[in-house]
């Protein structure tokens, strides 16, 4: 997989204490916004508690993992992403999202990546790609590093364990942590 560009979003991958669970925001998307967000899909949190799709190099929450509301005729849609400009009866919609900074996921790069990636950083890259067919992102890890004492959203911690995943390959998959979360302080590479 790791030779092949096949880019699957943020993917939980565990979190230290076992517990790796998607919080569920009511309201927490704006009736009508204006953008896809896709499950895998990096979210960060607006100035009315919404969620809404990271730029690269913005901090962020976590990734999006689906959404359910009541549309305009009255019909409940469960879906593993919102469309965009979706209108929903107000108050109906629960957006799903993991939060904790100490979930652990795979992401796969859009390069090469050596074992000494281990502990450096790199900004998340194709943030909004992927597929209103299936409803999953296809956003990367950038393979150009920070280096020392640079900071970046996302810290490596490992290579993803898979018989066809290797330091080195050409879109290695990594595990990563987030660095840069909207509730946690920024550290710098190591």
């Amino acid at each position: 997989m790791s030779a092949t560009s096949a880019p699957f979003g943020l993917r939980p991958a565990f979190h230290p204490s076992g517990l790796d669970r998607a919080q569920a925001l009511a309201n927490g998307i704006l009736s009508g916004y204006s953008s896809d967000i896709l499950k895998g899909q990096g979210v960060k949190l607006n100035t009315s508690g919404q969620l809404n799709v990271v730029a690269a190099g913005d901090s962020f929450q976590g990734a999006f993992a689906g959404v359910e509301w009541t549309d305009t005729t009255g019909r409940r849609r469960i879906s593993n992403y919102w469309p965009a400009n979706t209108a929903f009866t107000a108050g109906s919609c629960i957006a799903y999202y993991y939060s904790d900074p100490q979930i652990v996921y795979e992401i796969q790069c859009d390069g090469s990546l050596a074992q000494t990636s281990i502990g450096d950083q790199a900004d998340l890259s194709n943030v909004t790609a992927g597929s209103s067919t299936t409803g999953l992102s296809q956003c990367t890890l950038s393979s150009s590093l920070v280096g020392a004492a640079g900071t970046a959203t996302m810290r490596i911690v490992d290579l993803a364990p898979a018989v066809d995943n290797a330091w080195g390959d050409a879109y290695t998959v990594v595990r990563v942590t987030i660095n840069e979360s909207q509730y946690q302080a920024t550290v710098a590479a190591i």
